[in-house]
């Protein structure tokens, strides 16, 4: 995907489930997750066994998101993103994007998810990629 289909699919995009979120100060998620949250997004935590991040609900998988999601950004491990894109599989909606997340990549990923039409991002962090093509927000 190139930049300026980067930059429409942020600037269009509403809703973000951020799989792996925590709220844990000083980590990356925890950065990332508060910048799309400031940015304007819908976030929808997802993480086994919290109840809430951010001050937000908190969903287990992504079969139990209250609706569709545009993006999916992943804070996993590359070992798991698989079976993620499994999960996503298994859902009657799609999201535009399967955003793995800076150092993260998984080629099995796009085998899946690819003739879906899902588009996957790997090594890239959404919110460095929202401030250079979005303009960022404080």
């Amino acid at each position: 995907m190139e930049d300026e289909q980067r930059r429409s699919l942020l600037r269009s995009a509403k809703t973000i489930a951020l799989v792996g979120a925590k709220d844990t100060p000083g980590q990356p998620v925890d950065v990332v997750g508060r910048y799309l949250i400031r940015a304007g997004y819908t976030l929808w935590p997802v993480h086994p066994l919290r109840q809430s991040v951010w001050g937000l609900p908190c969903f287990a998988s992504l079969g139990a998101l209250p609706g569709k999601a545009d993006i999916i950004n992943l804070f996993r491990s590359a070992s798991a993103c698989p079976a993620h894109a499994g999960e996503l599989l298994a859902l009657a909606w799609k999201p535009r994007v399967f955003w793995m997340q800076l150092g993260i990549r998984s080629p099995e990923v796009g085998k899946l998810l690819a003739p879906q039409g899902i588009s996957v991002l790997e090594d890239l962090c959404i919110m460095v990629e929202h401030r250079r093509l979005c303009g960022g927000v404080d």
